[in-house]
């Protein structure tokens, strides 16, 4: 295999850069959206804006049924040292849930990151329905709590926040929150209550509502909107596809809604006989919501729905630990994962020791070349003895220029002569190249790289260099790397080569700083090992 292949690899490598960066919409900030609706801050954001607004302890008592009061509407705040939530007693769903390890920007004023996203009049999140049911009851109804508030930031202990609503004299719910001190997982358990004689047949829905913004311009790099596991494979779906809804499953083992580096999750205790439902009405708010499976509660009897929640990052170590592959919810690919996820454990323990992810990037750096040295070098060699029989392969181009069949002969006789492998040159690129693309998903969505500093005015390895040094450095090094490559004797082949450097450093301007200081801690080191092959076969 000679240099053309090799320049092959290298071309077919920079067409899918090229078709992320160029044909692909890049991430931009999105306007602000019509009065009335929730706005976008950052692009990575799970919801970008603040929730509606708060209600009061107790707000206005609206008359119930025969002139007699309601249950006052009401706001339960739920603290702990990893989020602040606000459950509503209308639906007794989710009013909001603030991070408090994670900022909406690189500010250190800036707000907590905001998992709730509606428009005013949507329902909440979390609500809960029964549709196909004997009796389903409105998801919004108002619920009684005798819970006030709840404070996890001292007690060790798991505290409880229950929810109750009586339907008529047929049913009662109850929606029993469970919370952790040290977990982003809630457990809730929707207990269904028969108070008539006859068997009652429900089948619950536990919805995530969600408000997207249709103008919203999409993120080629990253996901926002329903994911599933189905049947141990990842499936997501295009908010903007969304028609008449979508039903997946049975055999969810996990729903809900992502964002590039949050996502909001529900895992059933029955996943086999467990079906999400998609779907999108004309207030462009997104549900999803897992169903299933279907119980006959007997009259005078109660019986349960029981599901573990998950609201927080994108950690792998934490998603990892839920037990429920909910690590695979990072968009690695099917395919890369296998060596992203690996890759992405290295760099986590090297984070512990080092303390800066910039510096762990470039360590993993030192570490892949060295573990590719061997092959680097075979490559090399095999290109430089290559580039010594180039006189003699113009020699037998000439003479066999009418016969291709003989020039092929007589070119492997050749190579059996000088004892080449035209293969050596090109397989250790070949073999680096899924190392490459791993490395690059890793880098691309790791949460972990998030608003961390390097050093000077690199403050956001997952965020462009606001300056364009390294990508313009990295160019540099890829020239110094071309000049210093030997190449065959084809000059548009020469002239394409040296074209490749002005091509990536536009590439990278947008890519994350932590790709790109990879990119070039890589070219730095491959230019050693390039001179110190060039001297020795000099």
């Amino acid at each position: 295999m000679d240099k053309r292949t090799i320049l092959a690899i290298v071309l077919s490598a920079a067409v899918i850069l090229i078709y992320q960066m160029f044909f692909m919409k890049p991430p931009v900030k999105e306007p602000a959206p019509p009065r009335q609706t929730v706005t976008s801050e950052k692009k990575d954001l799970m919801a970008p804006a603040p929730p509606p607004a708060p209600l009061p302890a107790a707000a206005s008592i609206a008359p119930g049924k025969g002139g007699a009061p309601a249950v006052a509407e009401r706001i339960i705040a739920v603290e702990t040292p990893l989020y602040s939530a606000q459950f509503n007693t209308k639906g007794g769903a989710l009013h909001s849930f603030k991070l408090k390890g994670y900022r909406q920007k690189l500010d250190a004023s800036s707000a907590p990151i905001e998992m709730v996203c509606v428009s005013p009049g949507m329902p909440l999140p979390l609500t809960v329905s029964f549709p196909g049911s004997s009796l389903d009851p409105p998801a919004e109804g108002m619920y009684e709590s005798e819970t006030k508030n709840l404070t996890l930031t001292d007690s060790k202990e798991p505290q409880r926040l229950t929810f109750r609503q009586t339907v008529g004299n047929a049913m009662k719910i109850e929606k029993i929150f469970t919370f952790y001190r040290d977990r982003y997982a809630i457990d809730l358990e929707v207990r269904v209550f028969n108070l008539a004689a006859v068997p009652l047949s429900q089948n619950a829905s536990l919805n995530w509502n969600q408000y997207v913004d249709p103008k919203e311009e999409k993120d080629s790099w990253a996901h926002k909107g329903p994911v599933a596991m189905v049947a141990k494979d990842i499936e997501r779906i295009d908010t903007k596809k969304i028609e008449s809804g979508k039903l997946l499953g049975p055999n969810v083992t996990w729903g809900g809604f992502e964002s590039k580096y949050f996502i909001a999750a529900v895992f059933p205790h029955n996943p086999t006989l467990t079906s999400m439902a998609v779907s999108k009405d004309g207030r462009d708010m997104t549900t999803v919501g897992l169903q299933g499976p279907k119980i006959l509660v007997p009259g005078g009897q109660a019986d349960s729905f029981i599901y573990t929640l998950f609201i927080g990052p994108k950690d792998y170590s934490i998603l990892k630990a839920q037990n429920v592959h909910l690590e695979n919810a990072i968009d690695f690919g099917s395919w890369l994962k296998w060596l992203a996820m690996p890759l992405l454990i290295i760099l986590k323990w090297l984070y512990q020791y080092v303390h800066n992810y910039g510096i762990a990037i470039i360590i993993m750096t030192i570490l892949i070349k060295l573990i590719f040295w061997p092959l680097g070098n075979k490559s090399y060699e095999s290109m430089k003895k290559m580039q010594k029989l180039q006189p003699k392969m113009k020699e037998l181009q000439e003479k066999y220029k009418g016969d291709r069949q003989k020039l092929s002969q007589e070119t492997m006789a050749l190579y059996r002569t000088h004892k080449i492998n035209p293969m050596s040159g090109c397989l250790p690129m070949l073999i680096q190249i899924p190392v490459f693309f791993g490395l690059y998903k890793t880098l691309l969505y790791a949460i972990e790289l998030r608003h961390s500093p390097f050093f000077w005015w690199i403050q956001d390895l997952s965020e462009k260099d606001p300056y364009y040094i390294t990508p313009i450095i990295m160019g540099g090094s890829m020239w110094l790397q071309q000049k210093m490559t030997p190449v065959g004797g084809d000059p548009m082949q020469q002239k394409v080569m040296l074209w490749m450097p002005v091509i990536f450093t536009f590439l990278f301007l947008s890519f994350p700083s932590g790709l790109v200081i990879y990119w070039l801690f890589n070219n730095i080191i491959s230019i050693g090992q390039q001179y110190y092959i060039n001297k020795r076969h000099s």
